[in-house]
């Protein structure tokens, strides 16, 4: 019986493994070896890919392939300056070979020198018969250099070699999005799909491209194309959904998301846009069963969280928001946004301590929207913590500095803390600020707002502006 390319392998490896196993010594060629190393570095087992070059070079130890073999795990291993000197003794030997100058560029490039990477992998070109995937190491090279003009001309180039190198492709638009050049995009995606008009993965991208330019009709017929090209392609369907959501379309919507569950595994991604068609058509339970499947499916993915709770806050159920809130803070104590639902449910609820608990956590967390440092003080100097409520608008004032809402609070809490010297002084900051504000005290403290030498001063400022 003839063995396929693929027996041959597995015989090999079956040999080899059988032979590590019995310290007996069998002969391969160079051809077996190779193909051995490859099989082992692209499964990432090192120690073994280790061995095989070693008895490798130990049966063939001219050998030029199994060298270089011995170069890429010396590389993968940081032996940087064994590996630099074995490419050097491989150079004098074979100057054509454009692997020595792959390799001595991925040497230049993890030492953070991706310019002298780039010379390298250009003399690799002009000994390469086929230098796509040289073009599209350069062009990786130019990212770490953040030059994405370049880089975007050197996977351009690579696609003129393997127009269906698709992660060229992909790392095109991530140039051209990174340099915002959407129309740009759409000019070369055009030409690019006038050689290859049943690219699914280019009328994918023309359909982003619209997309963001807010030019749904034609987003809508990129998505088509992609789906006539590949009526399996998840990301045009679920893509075509978000655009006809963008259009009100939303029973269509739908079944573009249905379709990508029956074509692969559910993600949650797709019952939650499920869920939000089915809230903007009025279908209530419909939405809510689509959001217990989101977390369902994906525990970890917050929008879901944050579905269900704005779901019951928005119709006023805020038990039921707030035990929802507390499901998701339980898996997840460090998303701020659980935190600010967290303090806003309790608020409603009147559990004063605990949305004060809430906004503080989100100010931890690094959430300092001026509306969360006024909504913990305005809780606290409902608490009667005063002081507490001062240290809270002194750390706001850092970030919001000349705030009237900030200046008049810090005014009632001072008179509050019987230190007139800095309520008078908080009290003109805020007046100059704007005097209109100054309602902000004769709500918080009216018993304050009412005294003589407070009233005066207000006057003052209103009747001079």
């Amino acid at each position: 019986m003839q063995l396929s390319h693929n027996d041959e392998n597995n015989f090999s490896l079956t040999r080899f493994e059988s032979m590590l196993k019995t310290n007996d010594v069998l002969f391969f060629d160079s051809n077996e070896f190779e193909n051995i190393i490859h099989y082992y570095l692209e499964n990432g087992k090192i120690a073994l890919a280790k061995k095989a070059v070693k008895l490798g070079l130990t049966q063939h130890p001219t050998s030029t392939n199994l060298k270089l073999f011995k170069v890429e795990i010396l590389v993968f291993e940081d032996k940087l300056e064994l590996a630099d000197n074995l490419l050097n003794e491989l150079q004098d030997l074979e100057s054509s070979n454009e692997e020595i100058y792959i390799q001595k560029a991925q040497i230049f490039s993890k030492r953070d020198n991706h310019k002298m990477a780039i010379q390298v992998l250009e003399m690799a070109i002009e000994v390469s018969p086929e230098p796509a995937e040289i073009y599209s190491l350069i062009g990786m090279e130019y990212l770490f250099l953040e030059d994405f003009e370049n880089a975007k001309y050197s996977f351009m180039k690579c696609l003129e070699t393997d127009e269906e190198d698709y992660s060229a492709l992909y790392n095109v638009m991530y140039c051209f999005d990174f340099l915002d050049q959407k129309e740009e995009a759409i000019e070369y995606l055009n030409m690019y799909l006038d050689k290859n008009p049943y690219c699914e993965v280019a009328w994918h991208q023309v359909g982003k491209q619209y997309f963001d330019l807010k030019e749904y009709e034609r987003a809508l017929a990129a998505f088509d194309f992609a789906i006539i090209s590949d009526d399996r392609f998840i990301g045009a369907y679920m893509e075509k959904g978000k655009v006809l959501e963008k259009l009100g379309r939303y029973n269509e919507a739908i079944e573009n998301y249905k379709i990508t569950l029956e074509l692969e595994d559910p993600t949650s991604f797709a019952y939650l846009r499920i869920g939000k068609c089915f809230e903007k058509l009025g279908l209530h339970d419909l939405a809510l069963t689509h959001y217990k499947k989101t977390v369902h499916e994906d525990p970890l993915l917050d929008k879901g969280w944050i579905a269900i709770t704005d779901f019951y806050i928005k119709k006023r159920n805020f038990q039921k928001a707030l035990y929802y809130i507390n499901k998701a803070i339980h898996i997840d104590e460090e998303n701020v946004l659980y935190w600010k639902r967290y303090a806003k449910i309790n608020n409603r609820l009147k559990f004063y301590e605990e949305a004060e608990q809430g906004y503080k956590k989100s100010l931890d967390l690094g959430n300092y929207e001026l509306e969360t440092w006024i909504k913990r003080c305005d809780i606290l100097i409902g608490l009667g913590e005063y002081e507490t409520a001062v240290k809270n608008l002194l750390q706001a004032i850092e970030f919001y500095p000349d705030t009237a809402e900030i200046e008049y609070r810090l005014t009632g809490l001072y008179f509050s803390l019987n230190d007139g010297d800095k309520a008078y002084h908080h009290l003109r900051n805020a007046l100059e600020i704007d005097p209109e504000y100054y309602i902000i005290i004769e709500e918080l403290f009216p018993d304050i707002f009412n005294r003589k030498s407070v009233l005066e001063i207000i006057n003052s400022f209103i009747s001079t502006s």
